[in-house]
């Protein structure tokens, strides 16, 4: 099966996606996409940048760097484009982290962190969340550790006490920490108001959410110019050209239209909260989330047994067959009529069982 693989290919364990199914009309709530279309500039950026793709994409992406500093802030020689949030947080897992130091990040996150550790041979340990699934705070002021946060985390949706974060940046001024925000534009505070008094803190976003630009692959990195140079060093040991035409023009044209972004945004968020107060009437435990996605359990049914039956029902979630978080489900939220069947769904299986499972 593994005949002429690498030894270190063959010790490799990868990250799994979430299903991406190919049969259709399925309600689809499992991968954190936008329910909503990308902004109209989008489509039309793109258009015309597919008029000649002959030449190779900026390497530097120069034009979306200056539409990201402008928008957040800082300067454009403060901002690193790649090919989607994971690709950024590879190249800063690299750039930043060193074998003989371990690197420190939550035991429920994103589950893709140990996989970057691995791969590029970093010691890293787990810190338990506490029972509410919140961080705590002091095992990340230690120094001598590299930090890794997700804010709000994934899977469950929660922000991190920003005077905590901070903290922690603080703490250390020789090591960097990684603020992932994958999820901040739905209700977190960000941390880039600090990336200029912290030389130590890069922050990590990505256009696939509150853009909806997931199929277009563009992430983005903030942070002081000599963490951001470091990032390019790596970046072009590897490929100087992982971000195409296509998906420049379209991050360009994403980021100028501010309207859209507080439109799509705004609905995510309306939806997100009178989904969570329809499930809390069901008797579900909804974790607090400031995410596009409800992170939630139910005490009459398993979590992997509610997953089974909304898709026999054609509605698609998140499940995790691990320690902690085995009766929970992540629940991605869709348009309003999408989440009206998820709920309608919800209540005629826990209305048509007398299971305790």
């Amino acid at each position: 099966m593994k005949k002429l693989w690498s030894k270190r290919c063959q010790s490799l364990t990868p990250y799994v996606p979430g299903e991406q199914p190919r049969r259709e009309k399925l309600i689809k709530l499992n991968t954190n996409e936008n329910p909503y279309p990308p902004s109209p500039a989008v489509i039309e950026a793109i258009r015309t940048a597919a008029a000649d793709l002959r030449l190779y994409p900026d390497p530097t992406c120069e034009e979306v760097r200056t539409a990201l500093a402008q928008s957040l802030g800082v300067k454009p020689n403060q901002v690193f484009v790649g090919n989607g949030s994971d690709e950024v947080l590879s190249l800063a897992f690299c750039a930043f982290f060193d074998p003989d130091k371990p690197i420190r990040f939550a035991d429920i996150t994103y589950s893709f962190y140990p996989v970057f550790a691995d791969f590029y041979g970093l010691r890293y340990e787990e810190i338990p969340l506490d029972e509410t699934f919140t961080l705590p705070v002091e095992p990340f002021l230690e120094p001598d550790y590299g930090v890794v946060l997700a804010n709000p985390n994934a899977p469950t949706g929660r922000e991190m006490n920003f005077c905590d974060l901070r903290n922690i940046v603080e703490a250390d001024p020789n090591r960097v920490v990684i603020v992932d925000e994958a999820y901040v534009d739905f209700g977190a505070r960000s941390a880039v108001e600090l990336v200029n008094e912290f030389p130590n803190l890069l922050v990590v976003q990505t256009l696939s959410k509150s853009r909806a630009l997931a199929g277009l692959r563009v992430g983005f990195a903030i942070g002081n110019e000599n963490l951001i140079a470091a990032l390019n060093t790596v970046k072009d040991s590897f490929n100087s050209y992982p971000v195409d035409r296509l998906a420049q023009a379209g991050a360009v044209a994403a980021i100028r239209d501010r309207e859209y972004f507080r439109l799509t945004v705004g609905k995510v968020r309306t939806t997100r909260s009178c989904t969570e107060l329809a499930l809390h009437d069901m008797g579900f435990t909804v974790c607090d989330s400031a995410a596009n996605f409800l992170f939630v359990s139910h005490k009459k049914l398993s979590a992997q047994k509610l997953l089974d039956e909304l898709r026999q029902r054609g509605i698609l979630v998140r499940w995790w067959d691990k320690p902690r978080i085995r009766d929970y489900l992540r629940i991605t939220i869709g348009t309003e009529e999408e989440m009206k069947a998820l709920c309608e769904a919800m209540k005629e299986i826990i209305g048509g069982t007398t299971d305790t499972e």
